[in-house]
């Protein structure tokens, strides 16, 4: 069961104390989420546990900075968010395009006959493509609530804008990916 608010607001000031135990209960808690959220962006499992391993050591240093204006996780996200961003910014490649970040290793389904994995291939290619069209706001919003399960406020947090804005981010990504992928079936 998740930690509540006031049992994560507990670990801060253990972790402000500098309480080494409460860094090994914050990696338990967070650590999966923290990867899951870098991998989902880097595609690659190296450097996404460097960015949990980065983003817990900035909370070890710093966790006096969380206010508690936004729920932690949010916060906790949000400098994950910047470690991820800045290991982008460090690549010596080109970046991959959207399709092969996100498709790149697709597991199929071995279950399923070969013209439903077929199928299934060129749908999870179609919405890539449909999902690289759009700006990067709206793609990072779908992504965090529906892959990530973060919800609106959460989102908001993340993105440093109020939830009025996500809910408009999110109407016009989901718009833009049906308009999108009717296109390919008309």
């Amino acid at each position: 069961m998740p930690m509540s608010e006031t049992q994560v607001r507990v670990l801060v000031q253990r972790i402000v104390a500098q309480e080494q135990a409460a860094l090994a209960e914050l990696q338990a808690e967070f650590g999966r989420r923290i990867y899951a959220f870098a991998l989902t962006r880097l595609r690659d499992p190296d450097e996404a546990e460097t960015v949990v391993v980065d983003t817990l050591y900035e909370v070890w240093k710093h966790a006096d900075r969380f206010r508690g204006e936004s729920a932690f996780s949010t916060w906790l996200l949000g400098i994950a968010k910047n470690k991820v961003l800045m290991t982008l910014r460090g690549r010596d490649t080109a970046s991959e395009s959207y399709d092969e970040a996100v498709h790149g290793d697709l597991q199929v389904d071995e279950s399923l006959g070969q013209y439903e994995k077929v199928e299934g291939a060129q749908l999870a290619g179609y919405v890539a493509r449909c999902m690289e069209r759009l700006t990067d706001v709206h793609r990072e919003a779908l992504q965090l609530v529906f892959y990530e399960e973060m919800s609106v406020a959460e989102v908001a947090g993340l993105q440093s804008c109020p939830e009025g804005t996500v809910k408009t981010r999110l109407f016009h990504a989901r718009k833009n990916l049906k308009d999108c992928l009717a296109a390919w079936f008309e």
